[in-house]
């Protein structure tokens, strides 16, 4: 069951990467606009969970989350290119840090929470 929460924490990380982006740019909030930006990076999302097998070990910083984050920038970036979007390097850049830094990031501090939950003394 870890997982649906996993999916919907990366899901979060990837609507929050559009969100910003297109407020960093000054660009319209309205749906079908935010849609259009999301939709490659959703895909991807998609894709990256289908590859890794996330839900088996949705919380696994390397495991998956190195996966997930990959193949979400590269086929986000693929998607995007393909129907028209712009990929500078720049934007390719930012994308790989802030997915990176969102999608891996969350599963390290779930992880050392975990641990910690698991090794802690229990109380008599």
């Amino acid at each position: 069951m870890r997982s649906l929460p996993a999916a919907i924490v990366d899901s979060a990380v990837v609507v929050l990467f559009v969100l910003i982006g297109r407020s960093s740019h000054g660009e319209d909030h309205a749906l079908i606009d935010v849609a259009a930006t999301l939709w490659p990076f959703a895909a991807g999302l998609a894709l990256g969970w289908l590859v890794t097998r996330a839900w088996r070990l949705p919380v696994a910083p390397l495991r998956t989350g190195l996966g997930v984050w990959a193949i979400t920038v590269a086929a986000g970036m693929a998607l995007r290119a393909l129907s028209g979007g712009g990929i500078a390097v720049t934007f390719i850049a930012v994308a790989s840090l802030f997915l990176g830094t969102g999608l891996i990031g969350w599963r390290v501090v779930a992880a050392l929470v975990l641990s910690r939950r698991t090794t802690a003394p229990s109380p008599r």
